[in-house]
C-alpha cells in the first residue's frame, strides 16, 4: 500500500465499485484526505455487471418511483455532458405486444418519461411502424407497430476507473487488492487493519464509509462494533452475448409475460447483449454466476421477439452481478427498489454505510454522502461533481464526434478500429497512451490482436491494473474478441513488467 500503516486520513472508503469510486472523487475535490481500499479489483463484482445503461428506468414508472426516475435522469444528462467518450446516445424499440400492456399505458409512460427530463438533449419518444422501420426487419412479422424512445449506454467498469482516477488527480490514496479486515474505535476515530499481499497495516481514519455493494450488511457485522438498522435484499441480474442479431444501431427493449421487461443491445460491433434477469440470491456475491435456466430464459424470451432463432450454445459469454438492493415489501426481485439509503452511525465513530442504488445514479448518492458526513467532518467545499467532466471527458463542445476528427488527423497512421476502440476508452487522455508515437511500431509489440505495448503501459501505471483479467474484461472488452484466443502472451508480458517494478523499487 506504499506504507499507508500510521498514516492517518479524514476518510477512508471500503468498496472499490462505483459508489465507492464516485464518494472518494466528490471527497477528493472538497478537501477531504482521502484513503479508498478495495479488497479485489476496481469493479470487480456489481459495477462491471450491469446491463450498460445509464438510464431512467422506464419500467420503474409503472411501480409509481416517480422521483427515481426524475433523479436518474438528471443524473443521465450530466454524465452524458461529463464523460462523452463512455457515453453513447441509443434509440430504444419497444415492439407491441396488445396482451401485455394496452397501447395508451405506453404512450403515457414515454410521455412522462420525456416529460420528466425537460432539459434533455436526447431525441424524444414517438410511435412507428415496424412494417418500414429497419429495426421491424429483425423482428417476427406479427409486430408491426412500436415505440421508440432514448436513453444512454456506457462502459461501466470504465466509469469507475474513472472515477478513481479523478480522485487520485485530487489528492485520494487508491489500493486495490486491500482488504479492510476490521474497524476498532480510537476515540471518536477509527482505526482500520487492512491486508494487502499478506502485511497487515493500520490506518486511523476520523471516518469511515461502507461502500461495500452486496457485502454491506456483513462488513458492518463482521468488521465493526456496530449494529445496522437496514436490510439489503441481494438480486443475482444476469445477461448473455451472443453474436450480433441485427446490424443497425437500434437497441430493443422487450416485454415478457411475466411482467418484466429485457433489453437486446448492440455491443462491441460484432455481438449482442441479452438482459437482464432478477433472481433472489442467497450466495457468496462473488461466486454468482448464470445458470442453465436463466439463459433459457433469455433464449426464450429473444426468440419470442427475432426472427433469428437463439439456442443456450449460441452464447459465447455471460456475466451475472448480484445487486445490493434496499429490501422492502416487494414479493417479485423485479420490483423491489433500485433507489438507495445513507445511514450515518456516530457511535463509537463516523461510519457511513451506503445501501443499494444504481450505476446512474452514483454521483448523485456521492454528492448526497458528502453533504451528510458534513456534519461529522465540517464542511469542507460546495458540491461541485455535476459541473465536472471526468478524465478524457474534456471535449470540445463536449462533442466525441468533433474530438473523433481531431483524432483521425493527429494519429492516421493507427489503424481505424483501434483509433476508435482507444479514443472511445480513454477520450482525451488517448495521448497519454499512445505518447510520442509516430507509428505502429513505436507503440510497441503487440502482444495481443490490437493491443499494444504502450497501452499495457498505460493501463499498469495509471489505471490500478494487475491482472489479464483486469486489462481484457474492465480495461477494455478485448477479452471478448479473443475469447479463442492464447492470452499466455500477456500474462508473460505481465509478468516481466510486474518483475521489472519490483527491481526498480528495490534500486
Amino acid at each position: 500500500m506504499n506504507e499507508p500503516a500510521r498514516a492517518s486520513c479524514d476518510l477512508l472508503i471500503v468498496g472499490g465499485g462505483i459508489n465507492g469510486t464516485g464518494i472518494a472523487r466528490d471527497a477528493a475535490g472538497r478537501g477531504l484526505s482521502v484513503v479508498l481500499c478495495e479488497q479485489d479489483d476496481l469493479a470487480a463484482h456489481t459495477s462491471s455487471a450491469s446491463t450498460k445503461l445509464i438510464h431512467g428506468g422506464l419500467r420503474y414508472l409503472e411501480d409509481l418511483h416517480f422521483s427515481l426516475v426524475r433523479k436518474a435522469l438528471a443524473e443521465r444528462q450530466i454524465l452524458l455532458a461529463a464523460a462523452p467518450h463512455i457515453m453513447r446516445p441509443l434509440r430504444f424499440i419497444m415492439p407491441h405486444a396488445a396482451h401485455l400492456r394496452p397501447a395508451w399505458l405506453i404512450r403515457a409512460g414515454l410521455f412522462l418519461y420525456d416529460a420528466l427530463a425537460p432539459r434533455s438533449q436526447l431525441a424524444r419518444s414517438a410511435s412507428l411502424d415496424l412494417r418500414t422501420h429497419i429495426a421491424g426487419a429483425s423482428l417476427k412479422s406479427g409486430y408491426r407497430r412500436g415505440f421508440v424512445y432514448s436513453d444512454v449506454q456506457t462502459d461501466d467498469a470504465r466509469l469507475v476507473v474513472l472515477n478513481a482516477l479523478d480522485a487520485r488527480a485530487r489528492g485520494a490514496r487508491i489500493f486495490t487488492h486491500s482488504r479492510c479486515e476490521t474497524l476498532s474505535s480510537a476515540g471518536n476515530s477509527w482505526n482500520a487493519t487492512v491486508s494487502q499481499g499478506g502485511t497487515r497495516h493500520v490506518l486511523r481514519a476520523r471516518a469511515v464509509v461502507n461502500a461495500t455493494g452486496p457485502w454491506v450488511s456483513r462488513f458492518v457485522s463482521e468488521a465493526t462494533p456496530v449494529s445496522t438498522r437496514r436490510e439489503i435484499r441481494l438480486v443475482k441480474g444476469s445477461h448473455i452475448v451472443v453474436p450480433r442479431l441485427f446490424a443497425h444501431r437500434f437497441a430493443y427493449i422487450f416485454q415478457n409475460e411475466d411482467r418484466r421487461i429485457v433489453f437486446a443491445i448492440p455491443y462491441e460491433h460484432e455481438f449482442t447483449l441479452i438482459g437482464t434477469t432478477d433472481v433472489d440470491y442467497h450466495g457468496e456475491p462473488a461466486a454468482a454466476h448464470i445458470d442453465s435456466g436463466e439463459i433459457a430464459y433469455l433464449c426464450a424470451l429473444a426468440n419470442r421477439y427475432f426472427t433469428q432463432q437463439l439456442a443456450p450454445s449460441d452464447v459465447l459469454w455471460s456475466y451475472s452481478g448480484v445487486r445490493p438492493l434496499l429490501a422492502d415489501e416487494a414479493a417479485d426481485p423485479m420490483s423491489v427498489t433500485r433507489d438507495y439509503a445513507l445511514e450515518l452511525d456516530r457511535d463509537p465513530a463516523p461510519l457511513l454505510s451506503v445501501f443499494g442504488g444504481k450505476i446512474t445514479t452514483y454521483r448523485r448518492l456521492a454528492e448526497d454522502a458528502l453533504n451528510l458526513l458534513g456534519s461529522v467532518l465540517g464542511e469542507h467545499g460546495r458540491a461541485w461533481t455535476a459541473a465536472a467532466p471526468l478524465p478524457g471527458g474534456d471535449m470540445p463542445q463536449q462533442s466525441f464526434a468533433l474530438f473523433l476528427r481531431g483524432v483521425e488527423r493527429r494519429y492516421p497512421w493507427l489503424p481505424s478500429r483501434l483509433r476508435l476502440r482507444l479514443a472511445h476508452a480513454y477520450g482525451t487522455r488517448m495521448e497519454r497512451v499512445v505518447g510520442k508515437a509516430a507509428s505502429l511500431a513505436d507503440c510497441g509489440e503487440e502482444i495481443l490482436p490490437e493491443l499494444y505495448e504502450c497501452e499495457l503501459e498505460y493501463l499498469c501505471r495509471e489505471e490500478f491494473a494487475h491482472t489479464a483479467q483486469d486489462i481484457l474484461w474492465r480495461r477494455s472488452k478485448l477479452g471478448l474478441h479473443l475469447i479463442n484466443t492464447d492470452i499466455s502472451p500477456l500474462e508473460r508480458w505481465l509478468q516481466s513488467a510486474h518483475r521489472a517494478r519490483r527491481l526498480t523499487e528495490l534500486a
